[in-house]
């Protein structure tokens, strides 16, 4: 093998600088960590029970991240403390994209309800997207002799202490949207918290329970089936998913309550990861498949960027202060 000499060397040295001087003019080179992202399985956090809402929502959109950026998106379920306990694991996570948060009202909702949280969800949490809002339902179990919201109504003023109403926790849009109910509609309702739509949803069906105000996709197959009483939608106007039920306000002038839902990480989060989420989620909304079946379970797409996701909190964190403070509602 033949040793390069000094002018051997001296000509590779001069093509590095050249080589080195192109990719100065070309500008900064991507970083590899960042473009490779995600390299292994990433956490989404559910402060909430299987079964209910958010979980139903995690799974659709994580399989739909696992299919488009080639890693497991693992929906863990950490329930309790009102979405506290998940929400603060997620705010002590590493800013590095792996532990992923669903977010929702409840976050809104926590920051009047509580008088002491371990974070301070706006300065601690980075908005990726918004993507999803969903009507909630009044219903009751069939043993409630009752089939109108009026109708409901009278029954729980000539039957007061009698009737309890099942959450799936504290904070929660099913919670304060009872609560807000209770208040304008002048009736005495029992608050019965649990960790979550699903274990609440298995007492209302046995009739431990008998009323509660739940996000329409994880009741509306036990509706469908006869086996829960809808009343009314808690929307302004009614939804296409229940298109010949009334709305609350058409009894209640004024009462309206919905929720929404999306995703948020540990506030320093790079920036291209926030977009790499969000553009994978931004793309499966805009896929009929997807539409239809959040159509099919009463969901209605929210496609909010990051910058406008912050802004929806920021205002929905001032509108739900509001609603606890008329409705006098508190942490359990």
């Amino acid at each position: 093998m033949q040793v390069p000499g000094k002018g051997g060397a001296t000509g590779a040295l001069k093509l590095l600088g050249l080589a080195a001087a192109c990719l100065c003019l070309a500008g900064p080179v991507p970083s590899v960590a960042s473009d490779a992202y995600p390299t292994r399985p990433v956490r989404w956090i559910v402060p909430f029970t299987p079964g209910g809402t958010t979980d139903i929502l995690a799974r659709i959109f994580g399989q739909r991240l696992s299919e488009r950026l080639g890693q497991q998106f693992i929906v863990e379920n950490k329930p309790g403390g009102g979405a506290n306990i998940g929400t603060d694991a997620v705010v002590r996570s590493p800013a590095d994209g792996y532990t992923l948060l669903l977010v929702g009202s409840v976050h809104a909702i926590n920051a009047t309800l509580y008088q002491k949280l371990p974070y301070n969800f706006i300065r601690d949490i980075a908005p990726v997207v918004g993507f999803a809002r969903v009507p909630n339902v009044m219903e009751v179990h069939p043993s409630v002799p009752v089939g109108s919201v009026a109708e409901f109504i009278a029954y729980a003023r000539s039957n007061p202490g009698t009737l309890n109403m099942a959450s799936s926790g504290s904070g929660t849009t099913i919670h304060l949207g009872g609560e807000l109910f209770k208040a304008m509609a002048g009736v005495n309702l029992l608050h019965v918290p649990y960790r979550g739509s699903a274990p609440a949803l298995t007492d209302l069906l046995s009739g431990r329970v008998q009323v509660m105000f739940d996000n329409a996709p994880s009741s509306i197959a036990h509706i469908r089936a006869g086996k829960l009483r809808a009343l009314a939608v808690t929307t302004l106007e009614r939804s296409a998913a229940f298109p010949d039920l009334p709305t609350v306000s058409d009894t209640v002038p004024g009462y309206e309550v919905s929720a929404w839902f999306g995703m948020g990480v540990p506030k320093g989060t790079p920036p291209e990861v926030i977009e790499t989420l969000y553009r994978g989620i931004d793309e499966a909304l805009a896929d009929p498949v997807i539409r239809a079946r959040l159509a099919e379970l009463g969901i209605e797409p929210l496609r909010l960027s990051p910058a406008a996701f912050a802004a929806h909190i920021a205002a929905e964190t001032e509108k739900w202060g509001n609603v606890v403070r008329i409705s006098g509602a508190t942490a359990d």
